[in-house]
């Protein structure tokens, strides 16, 4: 199957969702975002804790993140609610970042300015009231797999997962990519001893470059932390897994990039700026709800997030399938585990059949199927990564 049944926007992106965002811009706004959501059919909102006294570089991240979630496709209107005026980032800002690369209607509200929280959430329904009837009105078409951005995820890994998971994972993946679609690899916390097997695969020199230096930095930062990051990378439950070391946890990771052409290296949470086919390699952490975040953020649509141990992360506005190759992981989390590929190490299917299951599940998602956290309003994984302190 070479397409699937997406949202055709007005820039020509197309959504596998058709979402209502209510975008809190900033902490102090969560609340009344919340409320908007629970009362308005078809709407989902983002919350954090960010947006206030944050150095300048910060700010920036942060909109950066706002901003580009709200232009992903599965979006097709955006609610911004702000708090007052905030330090460099207004829900102004936001919402000029995301019409003007994207055309999608944007509206923002203003506790303060539009006096206080009743007036605010009152103004705020309104908005979101009318954005979804007007969504309501758009249907699913057949469109080509080139207008697929993939994304690629792992967490709490065990042996199982470089395998069978991972690597069935970065099979669907070139497949995609196959078809004309594009990829995304995150974590690059998670290519420390693996840079020579990526850089081999970069389309220029270039990249090549911005792949080592990308790995350096993010060790660097973790040295001038002045404490041994194991434990965090790799983490307590990869060791009660079997991997011992982040070099071991790397030859499994990387797998979920498959064997395309690396064409392209993002900074985090940065759109491509190419519709060109192959695979995308991401700057930034290893902790799950940043990095997945840092795609939906990218442009995703849709993301498979490989487990070992089982895993309930889904990002609000992102279809997040979970897929293990640990048949006991399956039993234990089948309610938010999708796929059981564990039959690759029995012997049972090949690494082949199932990446190619995991593509039809892909498919079917894209095209309208509830992931397991979707049916279950488990929405749990939205992060914003930083830069320094809060001042």
């Amino acid at each position: 199957m070479t397409e699937f049944m997406g949202y055709v926007r007005a820039d020509g992106s197309v959504g596998a969702r058709n979402h209502l965002l209510i975008l809190s811009a900033t902490v102090y706004a969560n609340k009344v975002a919340e409320k908007v959501a629970g009362l308005v059919h078809g709407s989902v909102a983002i919350t954090h804790p960010l947006g206030r006294c944050q150095v300048r570089p910060d700010l920036r991240m942060t909109r950066r993140f706002l901003s580009n979630t709200g232009m992903n496709p599965n979006v097709g209107a955006v609610v911004i609610v702000d708090h007052f005026r905030e330090e460099g980032m207004t829900a102004e800002d936001i919402a000029h970042d995301i019409q003007s690369a994207t055309g999608k209607p944007v509206a923002t509200v203003n506790i303060r300015g539009d006096g206080g929280m009743i007036a605010a959430l009152e103004k705020a329904l309104h908005y979101a009231a009318s954005y979804t009837r007007e969504l309501s009105d758009l249907r699913r078409e057949a469109v080509p797999l080139s207008k697929l951005l993939f994304g690629t995820e792992c967490g709490t890994s065990d042996t199982t997962s470089g395998l069978a998971s991972n690597p069935a994972t970065g099979i669907c993946s070139d497949l995609i990519i196959a078809a004309g679609g594009r990829s995304i690899l995150a974590e690059c916390t998670e290519w420390m001893g693996c840079e020579a097997w990526l850089t081999s695969r970069a389309a220029t020199p270039q990249i090549a470059a911005q792949i080592v230096a990308g790995v350096q930095h993010l060790e660097q930062r973790a040295l001038a932390s002045g404490e041994d990051i194991r434990g965090s990378q790799p983490t307590g439950d990869n060791m009660v897994g079997g991997l011992t070391t982040i070099e071991e946890k790397s030859m499994g990771a990387v797998k979920k990039g498959g064997s395309a052409p690396v064409v392209g290296y993002l900074d985090i949470a940065e759109r491509p700026a190419s519709d060109a086919p192959g695979l995308y390699v991401m700057y930034g952490p290893g902790h799950g709800a940043e990095s997945i975040s840092s795609m939906a953020a990218a442009g995703c649509q849709v993301l498979v997030f490989s487990t070992g141990g089982g895993h309930t992360s889904s990002h609000p506005i992102m279809p997040t399938i979970k897929v293990t190759g640990n048949a006991q992981s399956f039993q234990l989390m089948q309610d938010t585990v999708e796929l059981d590929v564990s039959g690759v190490l029995r012997g049972e299917i090949t690494l082949e059949e199932a990446g190619k299951l995991i593509f039809d599940e892909v498919i079917a998602v894209a095209s309208g199927r509830l992931t397991k956290s979707e049916a279950l309003l488990d929405d749990n994984s939205f992060a914003i990564h930083r830069v320094g302190v809060s001042i």
